[in-house]
């Protein structure tokens, strides 16, 4: 992590309502929270979880240092009381989630907080500012990926992220979501993000002719040369240039060029003309990178118009994913427990219906098909409920109660898996290979009709009978 105490990087109303909770008798309350989001970015059909570790970071280093305490004196409106609470403070909570690289869908719990109502409510805004930045960015990565066919992506966007902390966890989520690596170094360094790059302009226009630039960096990197062949014109000098040093410096090495990297004007005509040029020339193995502003619908023209083109380097529009640069999680009460332990239901209720909450504590279940492993739906359930895969199970739109389906020869999986009891870590975040790994598994485990970038299917995320029925009672029980 960058920093290990982030305690401080909260809204402001999280400390008055948490001096109003500890001055009504409320800091003892134990409350459940939910995490969730409403829609897809871009209108995809899926997003993709990202982010967890780096909430742990957070809440294993949760304390009020005395700096702290003394500028909240400063504001004059909080009890004596409430600042020596957080004098003594210690993180109690429990917390499940689920695991990075998951598929996730709108309406589910993605993360559950479990805990004293100082604690829960205090957490939420960097819950939310660690999940929904590096959900959005693993789940834009993720489209781009998919949309090169198989071909490298590399993430070149550290210049272009809003701020330090976005370049290295932006490169990170990244990474998850599908990208062959970074040109960011301190991710490599502190999440062994391969690091990746090769030249800018200015190399060329240090030194007196372009041979030269190519040359003397040939002669630096021969085992990996990859030369920049836009500065001036392609066709004319850029890759001529080129393969007179593959000729004149590697050749004679014994070395074969890496790749040339195409950065402005007609990619696609140009990656063309370069790859006739270039197997002509006996350098068949020589790939050809495009960088330029690109993302998936660039990228994914390019490759119907025919490019050869071998990898992507995509900076600005991945990690602010331009196109839709907010992952809209939402932080909402859910529960609350009597002095018997008993789980009090708490709904938000709205003339939006995608506004309104599910009540209660919960579990999240993701049902496969048993001969084809892919998903068939998802269904939120009461925290205790199970799921038997040897009797018929019905799904039903929470909405359109109408539309049923009964579901046979199925397996479910639990998705929310602990990551703190009682304020403890429980839970080992994976290595980020691992990850990557099991993101992409998942993805395998998708439809293809969910996986367009236009219209995609709707995938269902449905609400078991028994929570269903409370939540439903719920709302009737209010005078609307």
């Amino acid at each position: 992590m960058i920093n290990d105490n982030l305690t401080m990087l909260t809204d402001f109303y999280e400390i008055t309502m948490a001096n109003g909770f500890y001055n009504e008798g409320f800091k003892d309350k134990i409350v459940y929270f939910d995490m969730f989001f409403r829609s897809v970015p871009d209108g995809g059909g899926y997003a993709i979880m990202a982010g967890v570790e780096q909430l742990i970071d957070y809440l294993k280093n949760l304390k009020f240092e005395e700096a702290d305490i003394e500028y909240l004196r400063g504001k004059n409106m909080f009890s004596e009381g409430f600042l020596q609470y957080l004098s003594d403070f210690r993180f109690e909570c429990d917390v499940w989630s689920v695991p990075e690289g998951t598929p996730i869908f709108p309406g589910e719990p993605i993360v559950i907080v479990r805990g004293p109502s100082i604690q829960a409510q205090f957490v939420e805004t960097m819950l939310l500012l660690t999940i929904n930045f590096q959900t959005l960015i693993a789940t834009k990565s993720n489209r781009i990926a998919r949309a090169s066919e198989g071909r490298a992506v590399m993430e070149f966007g550290a210049r272009r992220a809003q701020g330090a902390y976005a370049a290295v966890y932006g490169a990170r989520a990244a990474y998850i979501g599908g990208c062959a690596g970074t040109s960011n170094v301190l991710t490599d360094r502190e999440y062994n993000v391969p690091a990746l790059g090769t030249m800018a302009h200015s190399w060329i226009q240090m030194f007196d002719s372009e041979y030269e630039a190519f040359a003397a960096y040939a002669r630096n990197y021969p085992d990996d040369t990859t030369l920049l062949i836009d500065t001036y014109n392609v066709l004319k000098s850029g890759l001529p240039n080129a393969i007179k040093v593959f000729d004149e410096v590697l050749k004679p090495m014994g070395k074969r060029p890496k790749g040339v990297r195409i950065d402005s004007g007609d990619i696609t005509y140009l990656s063309k003309k370069c790859r006739k040029i270039l197997d002509e020339a006996g350098y068949e193995d020589c790939t050809i990178v495009a960088s330029n502003s690109l993302d998936e619908y660039i990228i994914r023209d390019m490759i119907i118009q025919g490019a050869k083109i071998d990898s992507f380097g995509v900076g600005e529009r991945l990690i602010t994913s331009r196109s839709n640069p907010v992952m809209g999680g939402v932080y909402k009460l859910v529960g609350v427990e009597d002095e018997n332990g008993n789980v009090i239901p708490k709904i938000k209720i709205s003339e939006n219906v995608a506004k309104i909450t599910t009540p209660c504590f919960k579990q999240l279940y993701r049902l496969y098909d048993a001969d084809t492993r892919k998903a068939i739906a998802d269904v939120v359930t009461l925290h205790d409920e199970t799921i038997d895969r040897e009797q018929p199970y019905e799904i039903f739109d929470p909405e359109y109660t109408w539309k049923h389906k009964k579901v046979e020869n199925f397996y479910a999986r639990p998705l929310l898996k602990p990551i703190f009891v009682k304020g403890e870590c429980v839970y080992e975040s994976p290595s980020i290979d691992v990850l990557r790994e099991y993101c992409e598994m998942e993805i395998e485990s998708l439809w293809d009709e969910l996986k367009r970038f236009e219209n995609p299917h709707k995938y269902y995320v449905d609400l078991s009978k028994k929570l269903w029925t409370i939540k439903n009672e719920l709302l009737q029980s209010y005078d609307l």
